[in-house]
């Protein structure tokens, strides 16, 4: 049998193994970046499964009897209404705009430059073709060259988006460093007595 990637919707046995494939995925990338780009928590995560209108597609390496899941994709066909979202809905609509909001995609490192990235994209476009939408809209950390490669290749342009800055300022200790002082006169060194002459004395008179 030749090797081949199917993808299907992600089933509740599923969890834990997508949980720990999103872990591997993004470990190098969450080290250098100043918030974490994925996963969320696991708690926050098993709550997605469960909202309507989120699909999640789980891509599988299929080659004799081995299946792996080298892919994750996780996307809405509106802006989300969690609390953790900012996403302006205006923004697009004063554009015409009717975005499929992709919240993840996720490639296997071992597994990425074989094309799956790029199949994957195809099947979101595909979805979002059949809803009569008209943009992929999708967030990547700028430091993330890899990605922001791949995606400017396949005509992905840079919207709005908010940049983390910082500025470094002059800082001082809150404490004080050791000060020299005068030392206590009872703790002073002795200092050597220098001898005087004494003056002599006048001789008497009548003295031989």
């Amino acid at each position: 049998m030749e090797p081949e990637l199917r993808v299907r919707r992600i089933h509740r046995r599923d969890l834990n193994r997508v949980w720990e494939f999103l872990k591997l995925v993004f470990r190098d990338v969450n080290r250098e970046t100043v918030e974490y780009q994925r996963p969320r928590t696991k708690k926050r995560f098993l709550e997605v499964y469960e909202e309507e209108g989120v699909e999640q597609l789980v891509f599988e390496y299929a080659q004799a009897k081995r299946l792996e899941i080298v892919g994750y994709a996780e996307c809405t066909f509106e802006i989300s209404g969690s609390s953790d979202n900012w996403m302006n809905h205006r923004y697009f609509e004063r554009r015409e705009m009717r975005p499929l909001f992709v919240e993840e995609l996720a490639v296997h490192p071992e597994f990425q430059g074989k094309g799956i990235g790029r199949f994957m994209l195809e099947q979101l476009e595909h979805l979002a073709k059949l809803r009569g939408l008209t943009h992929l809209v999708l967030e990547v950390a700028e430091n993330n060259q890899n990605a922001l490669a791949f995606y400017k290749k396949r005509s992905f342009q840079k919207l709005d988006a908010a940049v983390f800055m910082a500025k470094r300022i002059a800082t001082e200790p809150e404490l004080l460093p050791p000060r020299k002082i005068v030392a206590h006169a009872a703790h002073a060194e002795a200092k050597p007595k220098i001898a005087r002459p004494r003056a002599k004395r006048a001789k008497a008179s009548g003295d031989a």
